[in-house]
């Protein structure tokens, strides 16, 4: 069973192609309702979920699982073929040499570019090239410092599918992928009890229905153990914050009218559309 927020701020659990209505069974004051929601998942019968309201998952507006983290990180070259690929093409990468986490570190995403899959993509400038980038999210579940690696699972509160926007330039990285809707979430957040090995997961992105990036997790250069602890020893982790855990191979441009459709196995899929960016005159 899944978790999302859809609609008008509303709170469900994902089934089957339907989405139950549970927003009045958390306090409306609770920062993260998604999280407060996530013990309640596994306690559900199939008579409970029954009893509840429900929509088709395409009928509803899917936003991001999250409100609002405290902080978003990513992880730069994360997959060795991908590393690769940017070292060998000079337009997208401008001369930028992949390295190390150790080394890199990672970066962060402006919170206020979070958006949902129904949102869309707001390509910001039309005349630079901007990128699809697929990513696996991982959602912490609880506060923590200085994890280690050994434990980092433990304060996991799920997964989703993200999409790591970026115009290409030479500006700082975080800049180039901050903008408006240019970090898209969801659709909804997988807890991570229901997911037993992450690294035998594929994970693919489609461009107007043509495959673009495809690998298994198992891929990643740092593992999502390792991310945890690298970003935990660097500042407090909170409910609600964000880890991008790196793209694979196969990165390309969007243009206006593009549909992007991202998959992740037994978390699910989110399709997002891209449109332009309408300059806004007074």
């Amino acid at each position: 069973m899944h978790l999302c927020r859809f609609d008008d701020d509303r709170l469900g659990f994902v089934r089957d192609g339907r989405v139950f209505d549970i927003t009045h069974m958390v306090e409306p004051s609770e920062r993260e309702p998604v999280l407060a929601a996530a013990g309640m998942a596994a306690a559900f019968s199939d008579r409970d979920l029954s009893r509840l309201k429900s929509l088709a998952a395409g009928d509803v507006c899917l936003h991001s699982p999250i409100r609002m983290p405290s902080k978003i990180f990513a992880a730069p070259d994360n997959y060795r073929a991908h590393a690769a690929e940017m070292q060998a093409d000079p337009v997208a990468s401008f001369g930028r040499k992949p390295v190390p986490l150790d080394q890199a570190g990672l970066f962060l995403k402006a919170a206020g570019s979070l958006v949902g899959p129904s949102h869309g993509v707001v390509r910001r400038f039309p005349s630079r090239r901007t990128d699809y980038e697929v990513e696996l999210v991982v959602i912490i579940g609880s506060e923590a410092s200085d994890v280690p690696s050994s434990r980092a699972l433990d304060i996991v509160a799920g997964y989703s599918i993200g999409l790591d926007i970026t115009v290409r330039g030479t500006e700082d990285r975080s800049f180039r992928k901050s903008l408006d809707s240019y970090t898209v979430v969801g659709p909804w957040m997988t807890p991570a009890s229901s997911i037993a090995d992450l690294g035998s997961l594929s994970m693919t992105l489609k461009l107007n229905g043509e495959i673009k990036q495809h690998t298994r997790l198992d891929d990643m250069i740092t593992s999502v153990s390792g991310l945890i602890a690298y970003a935990s020893a660097f500042a407090r982790l909170r409910p609600g914050d964000m880890i991008f855990t790196g793209t694979p191979a196969g990165v390309g441009p969007i243009r206006g009218g593009d549909t992007l459709l991202a998959q992740i196995d037994m978390i699910g899929e989110m399709q997002v559309s891209v449109r332009d960016h309408v300059v806004e005159t007074r």
